[in-house]
Parts: structure tokens; C-alpha cells; sequence
């Protein structure tokens, strides 16, 4: 017979800063969220992983491929999620509450995982998983690696020179992302801010050619035409304007791979 359970926040069962005593070790946790693949494999015991997304295993989306090789995933329906009997699940807001609203009042704590938009929301989020899956003290080491990687990045090495975060399609990447605050810290100046434009928006071959950036940032796999969204990015309009490369799996969401794609893109600034 199948155990059910009602439905909780997790914030009901851990506080970083509670005087209470320690919550029980979650023993089966499921992850619905890209980003909380990274934290997990940097976090918890592999026995306490009960399944990863679908995507931890594809190397052009997840950071943490290598080691998800030979782990479990699940496809994240409600179903998988009852039948692999967890006792903590990992989403993000929008992907829990559809899952909740499938499984009703079954008692399953879980963990809202926004997507981080800057590397302070990085650290706040490995605190936050460190907690949930009871080894806190990893989550405080694993920050001060990060630390510790990041402070050895010369500082300010983009000299304030004009990048654009530039993808598929043409469209551009702006303020208030992971891509903008990295932009941030190695000293570049985010042409998307500087044309006053959102979060997301697109930007024409001509405009981009008007707009003459120092770099144009890509995804690293663009670098072979698969499409006609990848093909813009070869027109010989942008021949001219040098590229730095990086995996879309360092940055599709926040993770300790920021302190990667930190790395690289410093590197490449230095050639």
C-alpha cells in the first residue's frame, strides 16, 4: 500500500538560523529544476538523490552532466514524483505549485527554487540547499571555494569595453541577469544596457553591426550552424566583432557554474 502525505513548505522544516534541533536528514530527494542539479550533486550524498531532471544528463544544458552520468532521473511528471516516494522535492515556484496542485494534499516537503539572476542569489541559494538537505557545513565551503575562484579574476579585466550577450535569433540579453551581473564583474559594459533595452529583447544584424560592441558573447555549440537561428549569428555582417565563447549549461541557470563561466570568459579577455 502507497504512504501518503500532506503537502508542505519546506520553510516549515528548516531554518538555517533555528535553535531547534536538526530536522531529520532527507533520505530521497527529487529535483524538478535544472539548477537545483548543480546544487544537489555539489551538496548532498549521492545516496540521498533520488532522482535529477531529465535534462541533468545533457551536457549541452546541464553543468553537471559528467557527474550525472550514471545517476537517477525521472521525467518530473506528479506521478514519477509519487511513485519515487520522496521526502523533499527541489522547483522552482511556477513547477511546484503544478505539481501540488496534481498531487493534492500528499506530505511532501519541498524547496521553491527562483532562478538566480546574480551570483549574491547564488550564494543565498547554496545556503538555502545546504540547509534543506542537512549539510550546511558543505554549503559554507563550497561558497568560499567560489569566493576564493573569483577573487583570483583580475579585477575589472574587460576595461569597460562593449559586449553583447548575443543568441539564437537575435536576441539579446540585459540588465538584471546572470549574464548581466557576470558582465558586471568582469568590467564590461552590457550593450543591451547601453541601448536601454529589457531583461530579453532582439536586436537586428544591421542594428548589431550599427551598434559596433567590443565582443559579441555566445554559446560556445553556435559555433556550428544547426538552423537558421544559429546560421544569423555566421553572417558575415559580424565577422569583424571578436567572440567570447561559453556552454549555455554554465549559464542557463544559477549554480556553482558561474564561478566557471567567470573563469573562461576572464581568460579569453586576457588573450
Amino acid at each position: 500500500m502507497r504512504h501518503v502525505f500532506p503537502l508542505i513548505a519546506l520553510t516549515t522544516l528548516v531554518s538555517p538560523t533555528s535553535t531547534a534541533a536538526a530536522p531529520t536528514l532527507p533520505r530521497r530527494i527529487v529535483s524538478l529544476n535544472l539548477c537545483a542539479d548543480q546544487y544537489l550533486i555539489a551538496l548532498a550524498d549521492p545516496s540521498q538523490i533520488a532522482a535529477l531532471t531529465r535534462f541533468a544528463r545533457d551536457p549541452d544544458m546541464s553543468a553537471v552532466a559528467a557527474q550525472a552520468k550514471h545517476m537517477p532521473s525521472s521525467r518530473g511528471s506528479a506521478e514519477d514524483v509519487l511513485m519515487l516516494r520522496p521526502d523533499l522535492v527541489i522547483a522552482s515556484p511556477f513547477r511546484r505549485k503544478t505539481i501540488a496542485d496534481v498531487l493534492g494534499h500528499q506530505h511532501i516537503a519541498t524547496l521553491d527554487l527562483p532562478p538566480a539572476d546574480s551570483y549574491a542569489a547564488i550564494v543565498a541559494q547554496v545556503r538555502q540547499v545546504a540547509a534543506a538537505v542537512g549539510h550546511p557545513d558543505r554549503g559554507e565551503r563550497l561558497i568560499r571555494r567560489m569566493d576564493t575562484a573569483l577573487a583570483r579574476i583580475p579585477p575589472a579585466v574587460g576595461r569597460g569595453r562593449v559586449a553583447a550577450y548575443y543568441q539564437r535569433r537575435g536576441f539579446l540579453t540585459g540588465k538584471g541577469t546572470l549574464i548581466d551581473d557576470l558582465m558586471q564583474r568582469l568590467g564590461l559594459t552590457n550593450l543591451a544596457t547601453r541601448l536601454a533595452k529589457p531583461a530579453l529583447s532582439q536586436l537586428s544584424l544591421e542594428q548589431m553591426a550599427l551598434a559596433r560592441p567590443d565582443y559579441l558573447v555566445v554559446e560556445s555549440a553556435t559555433d556550428r550552424v544547426t538552423d537558421q537561428g544559429t546560421e544569423m549569428l555566421h553572417h558575415p555582417v559580424l565577422a569583424r566583432i571578436k567572440r567570447l565563447r561559453i556552454p549555455e549549461a554554465w549559464t542557463v541557470c544559477g549554480g556553482p557554474a558561474y564561478v566557471r563561466a567567470a573563469q573562461s570568459l576572464a581568460a579569453q579577455l586576457q588573450e
